[in-house]
């Protein structure tokens, strides 16, 4: 029998990786344009496959997992994302690169699937788990950014993605020597406590798909941009890759800090009264964010990442309670 806080600590290092690693090329593509020879408006398309694998191939990965193991397909995930990240850093063609970053997206869409439902299956309280999962993913979206712009400044672009890759793989294999295949069918679930009649379920699907495709099309919007962002409209402070980076780190860590928060706070109040406040505060910062530039528009970026991170929470605790 698997020790479950083993097993969360594996699947939450996988969330780390799992966003890290789709993130590396928004933070990185700053500097790959001039060693391309290809602008910034040519280079970001090819991450456009790749995203939309991460989305749709949850379908498929999810129904594996829940079909086949799910211990199976998170060693297929190590092992696939960080074959596909070495495999950017080697990439020579642009076809080449776009081939890699959709092959890093369709590993990744194992994770949220596959990783909250082992969070469900291991955790006994099931916010609390939520929330620092989601904290662990939100440091890789913030040591993206950080890792890159340092990496890509002082060894190269190419290192960026190569590095993280060996580190993923030499994750894999410990996870696949100390988490054995379990069917955790029958036992006691922190997240069984919602029972929906058959009738109404349409009503919680319906919910669930508009909350996640508005708080999905946010966060990736918001994560991927935010880099070339700051690059632009921080030029005032700095210029540096690297210390922008450190910025972009410095506002994801307050959206970590958030997610822990509702995490707690979602074992304490019902679902509804934590997101409602969370659904409202997004919109006038990001109406903001469009014009503001330097401190203002720091302020602002965290005020953002507060609000969509923590929503974020709240949409996996949903899944987890009505799935």
């Amino acid at each position: 029998m698997n020790n479950p806080s083993r097993v969360i600590s594996f699947v939450n290092a996988a969330h780390f990786i799992d966003h890290y690693s789709m993130l590396i090329f928004a933070a990185a593509v700053i500097v790959m344009g001039p060693a391309l020879g290809m602008a910034y408006s040519e280079l970001l398309p090819y991450a456009t496959p790749g995203f939309v694998a991460f989305g749709a191939g949850s379908l498929l990965t999810g129904w594996l997992g829940d079909r086949w193991s799910r211990r199976h397909m998170m060693v297929i995930f190590f092992a696939g994302i960080g074959a596909s990240m070495i495999a950017v850093g080697f990439a020579e063609s642009p076809l080449q690169l776009g081939a890699a970053l959709l092959s890093i997206g369709l590993f990744a869409s194992i994770y949220h699937p596959v990783g909250t439902a082992m969070i469900v299956s291991y955790a006994d309280r099931l916010g609390r788990e939520m929330g620092l999962n989601g904290v662990w993913g939100n440091l890789g979206v913030a040591s993206s950014a950080l890792a890159t712009g340092a990496i890509g400044q002082y060894l190269g672009w190419r290192f960026a993605f190569i590095i993280p890759g060996i580190v993923t793989i030499a994750i894999g294999v410990a996870f696949a020597l100390s988490v054995l295949h379990e069917d955790r069918t029958g036992t006691r679930q922190a997240a069984a406590q919602v029972r929906v009649a058959k009738q109404d379920m349409w009503r919680v699907i319906v919910a669930l798909l508009i909350v996640v495709i508005a708080i999905s099309t946010t966060f990736n919007a918001v994560t991927v941009a935010l880099p070339k962002l700051f690059s632009e409209r921080l030029a005032d402070l700095t210029r540096s890759p690297a210390l922008l980076g450190v910025i972009a780190a410095c506002v994801y860590v307050f959206g970590a800090m958030t997610q822990y928060t509702i995490g707690k706070l979602l074992d304490r109040h019902s679902l509804k009264a934590v997101a409602l406040p969370l659904s409202f505060m997004l919109a006038p910062f990001l109406y903001l964010a469009a014009t503001l530039s330097n401190w203002p528009l720091i302020l602002v970026s965290i005020g953002i990442v507060m609000g969509a991170f923590g929503q974020v929470t709240v949409n996996d605790a949903m899944i987890g309670k009505y799935t």
